[in-house]
């Protein structure tokens, strides 16, 4: 089966009874999900951090300004390219050209092959891409090295009235972001003319994770009824902590407090579904990405005890924001295993289709730390024969149970919640 990762876990072992239940229900799923779509409006694109434990799968981040598309499987280019075409048609017939707007930073390579592969998902999907840079540091049309002699080239842009171009005139129907705006709402960006995707109330600048889940909450309970399930088995406790000061240890004991209540909350599904595992929590900054002011607790004593170096990464993300609140989220062991790593399924999505994915990777980390830190490795993934099953005339030599069915489900999932959440900020 050319292109699917070669799991010590998930390809090796009957099928799950999440998996299963998804398979049996798949006419049920996929009518509910239209149904969803008709009344909420997906975001242009995302990309699902998930976390299998066996015994549970849920989404545990959910990016809106997906960067790694360079980390997916080539051979499904054709779905983006699809996807996108039908948001087009539906959304933006009109638009023949688009301006590419990326994050700031021009010298991180892995994220310069991203926007490289996104500009030529755009260019195959028959639409012209300029790249536009809203960095200080772009004032002329500057070349940028992208790898083995590729080569890109980063736009400065300008506004006239309502509308945005670049300083050599190029004039976009549709201004795409790749940018998730940590730092906050570029001014010139606002009030367009043009359509801009996402939003600009996408941004992390607004937008808070504990929303998100918040909204999940309530998409998990709906799923569940309808496939007789326990909502747990999708989702994760969480809850939010405010007024934080890690550098000054301000607010540590409220939200140590906080952590012990989702322990033993844990601690009671734990027993009701037979799990000996020790239950954590992972506690983040409620906004932002890059897998930054993450770690993972196991009491609140061990909140209170952490050193100055620990708390110093917590205070500050992205951009240097200062972290005031965060999100303490129920930890999920990962079962899943890769070349002898432990590994977690990403899931990218564009309107409301899945268009492949990749498993992230990390040699050094153990099945319940955050794999998404400096070391991670990615390895593409693609979907058994198809991303719908077919009951009818299948050779199970060729065409296994398709084992990833059930990502797919959660992640779109995630993006319903998603497609919520954003018009919360409206």
């Amino acid at each position: 089966m050319k292109g699917i990762p070669n799991l010590t876990t998930a390809l090796n072992v009957p099928l799950l009874k999440l998996e299963q239940v998804c398979l049996n229900k798949q006419h049920e799923i996929e009518h509910w999900f239209r149904s969803k779509w008709h009344k909420n409006t997906p975001p242009f694109y995302g990309s699902v951090d998930l976390r299998n434990s066996g015994y549970k799968l849920t989404p545990v981040d959910m990016n809106l300004f997906p960067g790694g598309f360079n980390n997916i499987n080539p051979e499904f280019t054709s779905l983006a390219v699809q996807a996108i075409n039908s948001l087009m048609e539906r959304y933006c017939p009109n638009t023949k050209k688009i301006l590419l707007i990326p994050e700031n930073h021009t010298r991180n390579q892995a994220y310069l092959k991203n926007v490289y592969t996104l500009n030529f998902i755009l260019e195959q999907a028959g639409i012209e891409t300029v790249i536009g840079s809203l960095s200080p540091e772009i004032t002329e049309p500057t070349v940028i090295d992208v790898m083995d002699g590729v080569v890109m080239t980063y736009y400065p842009i300008k506004r006239e009235n309502n509308r945005i171009k670049t300083i050599d005139g190029f004039d976009p129907c549709t201004i795409l972001l790749n940018n998730d705006l940590s730092s906050g709402k570029p001014t010139i960006l606002e009030n367009l003319e043009q359509s801009l995707l996402p939003p600009l109330h996408a941004g992390w600048y607004m937008r808070k994770k504990t929303n998100f889940f918040t909204e999940y909450d309530k998409v998990c309970e709906e799923f569940a009824q309808l496939v007789d399930i326990d909502p747990w088995q999708i989702n994760a406790y969480f809850d939010i902590a405010t007024g934080l000061d890690f550098s000054s240890s301000t607010g540590l004991e409220e939200l140590a407090k906080k952590i012990d209540v989702i322990i033993d909350k844990i601690k009671l599904k734990y027993i009701e579904h037979n799990i000996t595992e020790t239950p954590y929590v992972v506690v983040k900054a409620n906004n932002g990405t890059y897998g930054m002011g993450i770690m993972t607790i196991k009491s609140g004593d061990e909140i209170l005890s952490i050193n100055r170096k620990s708390r110093n990464k917590m205070a500050v993300v992205k951009d240097g924001q200062v972290v005031s609140d965060v999100i303490i989220q129920e930890g999920v062991h990962t079962f899943e295993k890769i070349e002898d790593s432990f590994a977690e399924p990403v899931i990218y999505m564009m309107d409301y289709s899945v268009i492949g994915g990749f498993y992230r990777i990390h040699p050094e980390k153990q099945d319940n730390e955050n794999l998404n830190s400096t070391g991670a490795k990615f390895i593409p993934l693609s979907f058994a024969c198809k991303c719908l099953p077919d009951d009818k005339n299948i050779d199970e030599r060729c065409c296994p149970p398709n084992r990833f069915y059930t990502y797919s489900v959660i992640a779109r999932l995630a993006l319903l919640a998603s497609s919520v959440e954003l018009e919360t900020y409206k």
